[in-house]
């Protein structure tokens, strides 16, 4: 964890990685669910869950969405009223890879629907990330927390 991390993250970086994640697993979904487009969808979830294997292990500041965030879009931001702990955000990372991952074992594994089930399972979460600051992930770290699951 950088030394910026630790003091905190700015909480619009998460949510606007979650916008462009919705967009794309929005599309997952929808590719997922023709027999002719199912092989595109496949891998386009692979290529979401490497995304969220790169926020799951090094965090969201060196996240590409994260990066592209700090670059070109916090600038022309206001400063944040309050940073956010980047641990939860991390977290939440971990579940939407857990998540897209179990999408490309089923399909591998002859589940025709699994890229458009569980893509459609992590475009909810981002969904409500992105539009309603609503981190799925993140209320699981909070949960697991409070009952002594994860320490910190």
């Amino acid at each position: 964890m950088s030394i910026q991390e630790k003091a905190g993250i700015d909480p619009r970086g998460p949510r606007f990685g979650a916008a462009i994640t919705s967009v794309l697993l929005l599309i997952t979904v929808f590719l997922g669910l023709d027999r002719n487009t199912q092989d595109a969808g496949f891998i386009l979830l692979a290529f979401i869950d490497a995304l969220f294997l790169i926020g799951a292990v090094l965090g969201n500041s060196r996240h590409p969405y994260g990066v592209i965030f700090k670059k070109f879009v916090r600038p022309r931001l206001a400063a944040p009223k309050e940073l956010e702990d980047p641990r939860p955000p991390q977290f939440a990372q971990t579940v939407g890879f857990f998540v897209a991952s179990l999408g490309l074992a089923t399909q591998a594994f002859g589940f025709e629907y699994g890229v458009a089930l569980f893509g459609g399972l992590a475009f909810i979460a981002a969904f409500l990330n992105a539009v309603f600051a609503f981190c799925l992930g993140c209320q699981i770290w909070l949960g697991l927390r409070r009952i002594g699951v994860i320490r910190g």
